[in-house]
């Protein structure tokens, strides 16, 4: 392949997707279900008889863009993290999280095993598969949630606060159970590793970040001092995100994207980090995000699509829904919530997103997965994106009757 070759098709993919991700805009829609659409036109590119834009070479280049798209999405997720947000809240946002991960991840795991054999002579190796389709329903993404409650002047209320703080412990359980499931599956390297050696390096990794977060905190410190507002700290600053992803998937087994948000996670606390975000971002958005999201619609085929795998993807779609609405409308209720405030709480944390694409992506790259639940993961966005905001307005605008509000 000549370099070149990949260059129109990145032509194509970054004008495509920030024409629909503005359409999407004005429509209150999240930017990410424009660029989602915006891969699945392109990829209508595969059908023209004779095509040579989407090669298996350049599809190959786009896709190692593409992988080092979710390591700064993730990277940027993990800066955005605010630890205060969550000692704000403290136990109704740990509560609603744990419901909010284990109820959509059970039934999602569940849907996968009725849909694949069933739970008579299950393998390990099925076991984790299942397990994985129930991890991707765990991830939430508020960015909508957050959009509707600044419109209605709710973000720092009670509600706001706890669907933000509870989003983020959220992201946090959900990548690491990620990590984990991924490092228990064989997927196509065939080496499976205990539970106990899993669990080790997952320790001794955390212990090694933390080791070196605190000697770059005080190193980007230093240089936020003598050189404020420099360009060497965020170019500095991915650095330290790639090494380590590096670290994680290379040495100890762990996911690359885990090690990209424990980066973001620790320089969260950076004074720093808003400009460090904000620096990064822009490379990130420029090139490499749209880049991953028009992959996913690029090289979505829905060939393998039958009557079954269509059921599977209702249910599973049905399964990721219900199991946030279900798990956080109950674990609201626990903490003592008004009935409409859980309402408000369970359906800020229904949206998904991005990391949902990430956790499938990861989950299809290791073999875990089948690519054709990609469409369904997508459907999901779309619902989940457009229901959310309409939900929440109406919320607001419904008569109190005696119920206490935000």
């Amino acid at each position: 392949m000549e370099y070149y070759d990949v260059l129109l098709p990145l032509a194509i993919i970054l004008t495509v997707s920030k024409a629909f991700a503005k359409i999407c805009e004005r429509f209150k829609l999240p930017a990410v279900v424009g660029m989602l659409i915006a891969g699945l036109v392109i990829g209508l590119i595969n059908y023209i008889p004779g095509q040579t834009v989407f090669t298996d070479t350049t599809v190959s280049g786009i896709g190692f863009i593409a992988k080092i798209g979710v390591i700064l999405i993730m990277f940027s997720a993990g800066l955005e993290t605010n630890v205060n947000q969550i000692k704000a809240i403290g136990f109704p946002a740990v509560i609603i999280t744990i419901f909010g991960v284990v109820v959509p991840m059970g039934l999602g795991f569940v849907v996968a095993v009725l849909f694949n054999g069933g739970f008579a002579d299950m393998t390990p190796d099925r076991l984790y598969t299942c397990l994985f389709y129930g991890v991707i329903l765990t991830a939430t993404s508020v960015s909508v949630t957050v959009a509707t409650l600044k419109e209605l002047n709710k973000l720092d209320s009670k509600v706001g606060s706890t669907i933000i703080a509870a989003a983020i412990i959220d992201d946090i359980i959900g990548v690491i159970v990620l990590s984990f499931i991924l490092s228990m599956q064989s997927g196509n390297s065939g080496e499976v590793q205990t539970p106990i050696t899993v669990m080790l390096l997952t320790v001794m990794f955390f212990v090694v970040i933390i080791i070196l977060g605190f000697f770059a905190n005080k190193l980007f410190k230093f240089i936020e001092r003598r050189w404020p507002h420099h360009r060497m700290l965020p170019i500095f600053s991915v650095s330290l995100c790639f090494l380590f992803a590096y670290l994680g998937e290379h040495w100890f087994g762990v996911a690359d994207i885990t090690g990209a948000f424990a980066a973001g996670l620790i320089l969260s606390q950076n004074p720093e980090s808003d400009y460090i975000d904000r620096k990064s971002d822009i490379m990130s958005y420029m090139i490499f995000t749209p880049v991953f999201f028009a992959n996913i619609g690029i090289t979505t085929r829905f060939s393998n699509i039958d009557a079954s795998v269509v059921l599977f993807g209702l249910c599973f779609i049905a399964a990721g829904i219900c199991g946030k609405l279900f798990g956080c409308m109950g674990a609201s209720l626990i903490c003592r919530y008004s009935v409409r405030d859980s309402l408000r709480v369970c359906v800020g944390m229904m949206a998904r997103a991005e990391v949902a694409l990430i956790c499938a992506q990861k989950g299809i790259d290791k073999g875990m997965i089948d690519s054709s639940i990609m469409p369904f993961i997508v459907i999901m966005i779309i619902i989940s994106g457009l229901a959310t905001p309409i939900i929440l307005k109406k919320s607001y605008s419904q008569p109190k009757q005696g119920l206490k509000a935000a």
